[in-house]
């Protein structure tokens, strides 16, 4: 493997590898196997979750790591091509990041979407040009439409809880104040299409996924075994689920126009999963990549009660990574 940026990129059995590699060093830890090794990390936005897992996968694997966020505590950096640097920026990607690849063995990156241009974000132009400065085994961290270290997470879960194969697999919307990316969301879609799952997609009307991101996850559905289809219709959805995925993103329709997006939402704050919801799915699992909003995407009582697996989900952030490191720079 010489990269880690898209699950989609990996051969199922590959994938597969990486799991069964997470599940190992979670068992037993190899604290030598990458001494001497460095991993670059580049966050052009915040991180928790992602931030710690990478720092600390390197450390148990006995390497090191360096942090690096634009802005604060270095010069904060320009990703944008023909543009007139007289403004905050001091530094340009291109005079940066093969720098930076250069002080390295690996280099994990991440960047949102722009948010402004849905054609652009769903071809993933920004990261593709920040990729193609770097020469050394590059990791996504999260970029416009993806984030497969997540993603691999995500499956270990549902592999640990016993999630079959062919389950049905709900990735619901929830609401939000404002519009979130959709890297999440499609990482999951295409994470539970490729895991074989009957995927169904809840959503309120006019918060349908890209036509792109469905397209793609039912061929890796039809690959596996699975299915993929969307709905609004709530009942129908969760009737028989073994796991909602619950996660908030913008309406399609209105991307970039947060004015239309938030009349889009307005009246749509009754979307907050209730424990009701799971009337005819009374063993459904609660699902979400963290962070998240109490009583505003997922109520308290939900979050704090026994179907829900967030914390074991983000403590998987840990082993996945740890596999994904392993892979890229043990030799």
């Amino acid at each position: 493997m010489k990269r880690f940026v898209d699950l989609g990129e990996l051969e199922r059995e590959e994938v597969l590898s990486l799991l069964e590699l997470a599940r190992h060093l979670e068992r037993q830890p190899e604290p030598h196997a990458l001494a001497g090794r460095v991993l670059g990390l580049l966050f052009f936005n915040p991180s928790l979750r992602t931030l710690a897992s990478c720092q600390v996968a390197m450390a148990r694997l006995g390497g090191t790591s360096f942090v690096i966020t634009p802005g604060q505590g270095s010069w904060q950096l320009e990703w944008r091509d023909g543009v007139v640097m007289d403004g905050a920026a001091a530094e340009h990607v291109r005079e940066g990041l093969p720098v930076l690849a250069g002080y390295c063995d690996a280099l994990g990156v991440r960047l949102f979407a722009a948010g402004q241009d849905l054609a652009a974000d769903l071809a993933e132009r920004d990261f593709t040009r920040l990729a193609a400065l770097i020469d050394k085994p590059l990791i996504n961290l999260e970029s416009a439409m993806n984030h497969p270290c997540q993603a691999l997470a995500d499956w270990k879960t549902l592999d640990d809880l016993g999630v079959p194969r062919g389950g049905r697999f709900v990735l619901g919307w929830a609401y939000h104040p404002r519009a979130l990316p959709l890297a999440v969301p499609a990482a999951a879609l295409h994470m539970a299409a490729l895991r074989g799952m009957e995927v169904v997609v809840l959503r309120p009307e006019g918060f349908a996924l890209p036509p792109a991101l469905l397209q793609r996850a039912r061929q890796a559905a039809a690959r596996s075994g699975g299915a993929v289809r969307e709905t609004a219709d709530r009942h129908e959805a969760l009737a028989g689920a073994h796991v909602l995925y619950v996660k908030e993103w913008g309406a399609t329709a209105a991307y970039g126009d947060a004015a239309a997006d938030a009349a889009l939402r307005a009246p749509l704050r009754e979307w907050c999963v209730r424990e009701e919801w799971f009337a005819a799915a009374p063993q459904c699992r609660v699902m979400h990549c963290l962070p998240v909003r109490r009583n505003v995407a997922i109520d308290a009582a939900v979050l704090d009660g026994p179907r829900s697996v967030v914390q074991r989900e983000a403590h998987n952030r840990l082993p996945a990574q740890m596999a994904v490191l392993h892979r890229l720079l043990r030799h």
